[in-house]
């Protein structure tokens, strides 16, 4: 069983920073990619940036510049610096985990992230 634990997240005002933490857990051998999706309410999950296991990254237009996926393969865990809020950057956080073996995607429970104008 693969557990994601997510941390970080909160309130912050337009032009300030948060950081989002994402450990997996359990039995899980490797892992293609990690990723963060976020959701508003009523909208779709949209994928926010993603690091595979040769350290490649993408990110969503409306983010590059501002948001730096991170990883650190050892401690299993994807790290999400996000600089430059902007008010459209609320939503709920999702840490993503496309695992090797076995070949399965987990999900976090979400985190709430605001940012106040």
């Amino acid at each position: 069983q693969v557990q994601l634990v997510e941390s970080g997240g909160g309130l912050v005002q337009a032009g300030g920073s948060l950081s989002l933490s994402c450990a997996a857990s359990g039995t899980m051998f490797g892992f293609k990619a990690m990723g963060y999706y976020r959701q508003v309410p009523g909208g779709q999950r949209e994928l926010v940036a993603n690091i595979n296991r040769g350290g490649s990254t993408d990110y969503a237009d409306s983010v590059k510049g501002r948001f730096t996926i991170s990883s650190d393969n050892a401690k299993r865990t994807v790290y999400l610096r996000m600089n430059s809020l902007k008010p459209e950057d609320t939503a709920v956080y999702y840490c993503k985990v496309d695992s090797s073996w076995p070949p399965n995607v987990y999900w976090g429970q979400g985190t709430q992230v605001t940012v106040s104008s």
